[in-house]
Parts: structure tokens; C-alpha cells; sequence
């Protein structure tokens, strides 16, 4: 599986602090599956991207919206299980741009998923999203990261 953190918005620069803490915890993801971040100017560009991925499955993409749903890390970890289990080959998270997303990227969607109501810099929001997709990957695997709580 593929696993992709897509950020519409700047990158930032290869030494930005939260730059360095998202590609440490989607590096450590590599046991379990190849995971990239990549940078897309609008969600135009995001959107066209994501129809072109091709492979023997559709891609999956995961929309961070506010209004999207909630979960603790053990289901967040037995939502992307199920998909492995399925079949998928690559799961795409992203993060939208400022203004929020379009309603034909919401439906586009296969998940909408919040971390809750408040509002969070894209920076914070990378940094929470690959450190949550990390952590389901240890629960998947066994790895004692995730001490339960």
C-alpha cells in the first residue's frame, strides 16, 4: 500500500521544524507502507493529481474537514486496516486549502475526517495527521508506540 499526506498550500522549506517532524513520522511509516508528502499549489491541482494515480484499485482520499468525522486513534487504525484488507493501494490524506473545500471535493471524497471543530494552522494540521498515521500503523503491526490511552 501507498500512503500519501497531500497538502494544497506552500511547501515549506526542507529545514522547516514542522517539515522535519512530518517526514520523520511518514518516514517511519516505510516498514508498512511507501509513504510520500507532495505539495499542490490549489485543490484544483490536488484533484487532478489524485484522478490521474492509477493502479489495479482506485485511490482512496481522505478530505481533513471540520465537519468530517471523528475518531480515536484505534478506529482511525482499523479504518486504514480495513482498507489494506480491501485491497487498496494507495490512501491519500489531505489537507485543503485555507478557504476550506469546495463541495466537489467533498464528494469526491471516500472519508471526511476531523480532528474536531477547532480551526488548526496547516502546519500543526501536517504534523497531527502523519504523527496519527504513524500511530495506526503501530497499532496495525503490534509496535508498542500506542500505549493504549
Amino acid at each position: 500500500m501507498q500512503i500519501t499526506l497531500a497538502c494544497v498550500g506552500s511547501r515549506p522549506p526542507a529545514n522547516d521544524p514542522s517539515h522535519l517532524l512530518v517526514s520523520t513520522f511518514m518516514d517511519r511509516c516505510s516498514g508498512f507502507a511507501r509513504s510520500t508528502v507532495e505539495f499542490f499549489r490549489d485543490e484544483e491541482l490536488l484533484l487532478a493529481w489524485i484522478a490521474r494515480q492509477s493502479g489495479r484499485t482506485q485511490p482512496v482520499a481522505v478530505l481533513l474537514d471540520s465537519r468530517g468525522r471523528t475518531m480515536s486513534s484505534e478506529a482511525f487504525a482499523a479504518w486504514i486496516g480495513a482498507r489494506r484488507d480491501e485491497g487498496t493501494q494507495h490512501l491519500i490524506f489531505a489537507i485543503g486549502p485555507a478557504s476550506g473545500w469546495s463541495d466537489a471535493a467533498r464528494k469526491k471524497a471516500q472519508l471526511l475526517l476531523s480532528f474536531g471543530p477547532m480551526t488548526l494552522a496547516h502546519a500543526i494540521a501536517r504534523i497531527v495527521l502523519a504523527e496519527q498515521v504513524y500511530r495506526a500503523v503501530t497499532i496495525l503491526t503490534g509496535h508498542p508506540y500506542h500505549g493504549g490511552h
